[in-house]
């Protein structure tokens, strides 16, 4: 089992949220909007980075549990919570063990953080224990581009990003995993989007799936 300290990546995270700035500005912003819309009562946010969601969140939330395992990330989420327009609690934890009962919350929202973490499969099964059954994943997601020749390029760098961008897999089948921990899809954008203006059009995936029967086996 993974624990906070194999989550640590200070230099990382404070190249991070400028990069996180600088994406909002190139479209992030309206990405994250059109992510939260809609949604309502008590959510989890796995991965909550330093929490450029908070702004967004509609006024039906009625909490929000933002995990978050980087020391430093966690510090400006912090930050960004007491100005946000719903109750946000940020917490220590990571995407293996999340923090709360079974099927304790309404829907949990995944926002260019599935890429990371140590096991998609692992996280997923997670998020499906803490919600209710019916309840929500919304994802915003980089993946696996769907032409062959862009897609082999990130199996090829992905060992090497992995080891310079804090785990991050660019290769990654996002919607397929979410789809395999027990998910159904109700709505899935796909479009490129290029972050930073020396970065090319990356494959993103933006929706929403529902837990219909709870938590599958693990």
């Amino acid at each position: 089992m993974a624990e906070i300290s194999d989550f640590q990546h200070p230099r990382f995270a404070r190249a991070y949220i400028a990069a996180a700035e600088a994406a909002d500005r190139r479209g992030g912003r309206a990405h994250r909007e059109r992510l939260l819309a809609g949604l309502a009562g008590r959510v989890i946010e796995v991965g909550a980075g330093s929490g450029r969601n908070f702004a967004h969140y509609p006024q039906a939330v009625t909490e929000v549990v933002a995990v978050e395992p980087d020391d430093t990330l966690r510090e400006f989420a912090t930050v960004a919570a007491k100005s946000a327009p719903v109750p946000v609690f940020v917490v220590a934890g990571h995407a293996d063990a999340l923090p709360g009962d079974d099927g304790g919350f309404d829907a949990a929202v995944v926002s260019l953080v599935l890429c990371t973490v140590p096991s998609a499969s692992r996280a997923l099964r997670e998020i499906a224990r803490v919600l209710k059954p019916g309840g929500q994943l919304r994802f915003y997601e980089h993946v696996r581009s769907p032409n062959a020749l862009l897609g082999r390029l990130a199996d090829l760098i992905t060992p090497l990003w992995r080891r310079a961008a804090a785990g991050c897999h660019p290769n990654r089948d996002t919607l397929a995993a979410i789809e395999r921990a027990g998910f159904t899809v109700e709505e899935v954008a796909r479009f490129g989007f290029a972050p930073q203006p020396v970065i090319p059009r990356l494959a993103h995936i933006l929706g929403r799936a529902r837990l219909s029967q709870g938590a599958p086996d693990k």
